[in-house]
């Protein structure tokens, strides 16, 4: 994108404004935003790739095919594609880019070598045959856009082209060549948890080269009306804190619930969002209050460790521990975070739910036995072996000292047995002396026995779960762990009321902190202070490493 785009754009692009007349595109705050993005990739010589996640009104559509008509029409042999999520979008996108042209000046114009009702294609004065084209399609006919080889891409609201929205959307990836000076803008309303929401969060996680853009409705100036000295809700005092929002702005969010959203103002979340977590509103009834989960993901910190941990392991042991030398490694992309170092001090139990039937991650939670907060997580697919070896590490890391017996005692563990019992007995294998027991009775002999790990049925689940809902509900601070927060907007109650995971979305997070809250009541609070370097016999590193480097801390 050259330098001058902004300037062609303001000075020559005419659009329909909202009463019918033609006017001038002047970028508002929110398309600037968008502009910004673009512009540094291209600056940057990089392909441009950007994903917008919109909410009403704000632009992002216009600008994207501001950019698509200048780049198209005042280059030969260039090739757009616009493609929208039905016939009457676009059509309208087709409408506004034939717009663009008729109201340029004449001498700005090239020459309109065929205008239908799908594409513009221009040629350049010379008649060389270097033409350029945008093409406008819909999503939903078989290999759309496969076919073609674009230069520029927009893919316009993604999250509602259905089933098909994957498929398409990779086949139309493959048209567009990696290489510098060639755009993908991905924009969309939100539509729950689907192909688009999965493109959205690779972005936001770096996962992707996409940029992910998102402009909340505060950011715009045409969102306010004077105040009229109303008082403000106890909510609307937080929003106010959280976002700096003005009373002119408050009083504008009053008026739209009312006559935009029928005094819905969960409508206005899903259409006015203030954050992307309100954009993606669960579609069904969420079993957690998402205002409170919302407002918890925005105050979340960074977690001051990210990593996993390293050990020796020795298999030839009859008897006794066979990890040693356990050590902590930091590493940006590793799959355990810590919110708190360990403290000796303290007593922890870890809850875990496993990759099964229906999940696709191993996952742990560490907590304070006694003050319930979350100071560790670990979420990965992997196998069941390592992820032990893991559960075990975070154990010894977060240990305590248990005076009755007069030795170190590594965190309670308590993982889920349903789908696999190898987890539990692994840990009895390799020596972990403080696993979750849980009483069943011999049906033969009427006996209790005794088995490790937890066991979810249809009497446990909704125990652990409504115990979880009420934790969200009075004491949303102690959850630290922004992958779980989410999983908490997407889990819902289904058609039968059964609360689980919509369709598409994951709930081992959540399952595996519910657990640990249930793991809490085998927790023993007979502890003494004591020192790392006492457990482990020798001095450690003590300081915490905020920059995520490759440094190994030995424990």
């Amino acid at each position: 994108m050259s330098i001058n785009t902004k300037k062609y754009i303001e000075k020559y692009i005419k659009i329909r404004d909202k009463a019918g007349k033609i006017i001038d595109l002047k970028i508002n705050q929110g398309q600037q935003k968008l502009y910004d993005a673009i512009k540094k990739q291209s600056d940057e010589h990089k392909p441009i790739r950007v994903i917008v996640l919109k909410a009403r009104q704000i632009g992002f559509s216009t600008l994207t095919e501001s950019i698509i008509f200048k780049n198209t029409a005042t280059k030969f042999n260039v090739n757009a594609g616009i493609i929208t999520h039905k016939e009457e979008a676009t059509t309208n996108l087709f409408n506004m880019s034939k717009r663009m042209y008729d109201n340029l000046p004449s001498e700005m114009k090239p020459s309109l070598k065929r205008s239908n009702a799908k594409e513009l294609i221009f040629d350049n004065d010379e008649g060389t045959g270097l033409k350029s084209k945008i093409k406008c399609m819909t999503a939903g006919s078989s290999g759309v856009g496969r076919s073609d080889t674009f230069n520029y891409l927009h893919i316009s609201e993604l999250a509602f082209w259905g089933n098909s929205a994957k498929e398409t959307t990779i086949g139309l990836f493959q048209a567009v060549p990696n290489l510098p000076n060639t755009m993908i803008v991905i924009e969309s309303t939100a539509n729950g948890f689907d192909y688009f929401k999965e493109l959205w969060d690779m972005a936001v996680k770096g996962e992707s080269d996409f940029v992910p853009v998102f402009v909340g409705w505060n950011e715009l100036d045409d969102y306010k009306m004077p105040y009229n000295g109303f008082e403000l809700t106890d909510y609307e005092k937080d929003l106010q804190k959280v976002y700096n929002l003005s009373l002119d702005q408050l009083t504008w969010r009053r008026w739209c619930i009312k006559n935009n959203c029928s005094g819905d103002e969960q409508l206005f979340k899903q259409e006015y969002p203030i954050n992307p977590h309100e954009a993606f509103i669960s579609s069904g009834t969420c079993v957690f209050d998402k205002e409170i989960v919302i407002n918890r993901l925005e105050r979340l910190t960074r977690p001051i460790k990210v990593g996993y941990f390293a050990y020796d392991y020795d298999d030839t042991k009859l008897q006794g521990q066979k990890i040693s030398n356990i050590r902590w490694v930091n590493d940006k992309n590793g799959y355990i975070e810590l919110y708190e170092v360990a403290d000796s001090n303290q007593t922890y139990c870890i809850g875990g739910d496993t990759a099964g039937e229906g999940s696709d991650w191993f996952t742990g939670h560490v907590l304070n036995a006694k003050t319930g907060k979350q100071v560790a997580r670990l979420r990965h697919q992997m196998d069941e072996d390592l992820y032990v070896r893991q559960m075990y590490c975070l154990g010894y890391y977060y240990h305590y000292k248990y005076i009755k017996k007069n030795k170190i005692t590594p965190a309670l563990i308590c993982i889920e047995s349903n789908f696999s019992s190898y987890p539990n007995k692994e840990l009895v294998r390799i020596g972990y002396p403080n696993l979750f027991v849980r009483e069943k009775e011999d049906r033969f002999t009427g006996v209790m026995d005794k088995s490790y790990g937890f066991k979810t049925t249809s009497v446990t689940r909704p125990i652990i779960i409504a115990e979880l809902v009420k934790i969200v509900r009075e004491n949303v601070e102690l959850i630290n762990d922004k992958l779980t927060l989410e999983e908490m907007l997407t889990f819902v109650r289904n058609e039968k009321g059964r609360p689980e995971a919509q369709q598409g979305a994951h709930d081992d997070l959540v399952i595996g902190l519910a657990i640990s809250y249930y793991a809490r009541s085998q927790v023993v609070f007979d502890t003494e202070p004591i020192t790392i370097e006492q457990v482990f016999n020798f001095d450690i590193e003590k300081h915490i490493d905020n920059d995520y480097g490759e440094e190994i801390i030995v424990i």
